[in-house]
């Protein structure tokens, strides 16, 4: 599952999450930055997966196709101003809630939900600390 969440300051944290909503990747953007150089970011590091789901966001063809260059089947479903619509699994795609509860789990930790940290660097290293601890347990 790939997903992101806006943090404070103006950033967004792009992720991938197993299924059962442990985090794997993390990459942090500015807020302003389109989710595809997220998505851009995270396609090198993708387990190796049946089925990737992921928001609107993360809806572009070029995402679709290197998905399919490595056998991972999208369960994205489309932009509104798509001219021809996509099809999805509707059904598998409401399990992509896990992604949402590891970012909840994330924000559990104050520092990481009221972005006490300016620094992008040192804010993902709060991050990369509190998803390390959520893998565990």
């Amino acid at each position: 599952m790939i997903g992101r969440t806006k943090g404070g300051m103006n950033t967004k944290l792009h992720a991938i999450c197993d299924s059962q909503g442990r985090p794997l990747n993390l990459f942090v953007t500015a807020g302003q930055v389109s989710d595809y150089i997220g998505a851009r970011a995270l396609l090198s590091s993708l387990p190796d997966v049946d089925w990737l789901l992921g928001d609107r966001g993360y809806d572009a063809d070029w995402f679709r196709e290197a998905l399919k260059d490595n056998g991972i089947r999208a369960c994205i479903p489309g932009r509104k101003q798509r001219k021809k619509a996509v099809k999805y699994d509707k059904r598998r795609y409401k399990r992509r809630n896990r992604i949402e509860i590891m970012f909840g789990r994330l924000k559990d930790w104050r520092r990481i939900a009221t972005r006490y940290d300016r620094c992008p660097k040192v804010f993902l290293s709060a991050i990369a600390l509190a998803a390390t601890v959520i893998y565990w347990l």
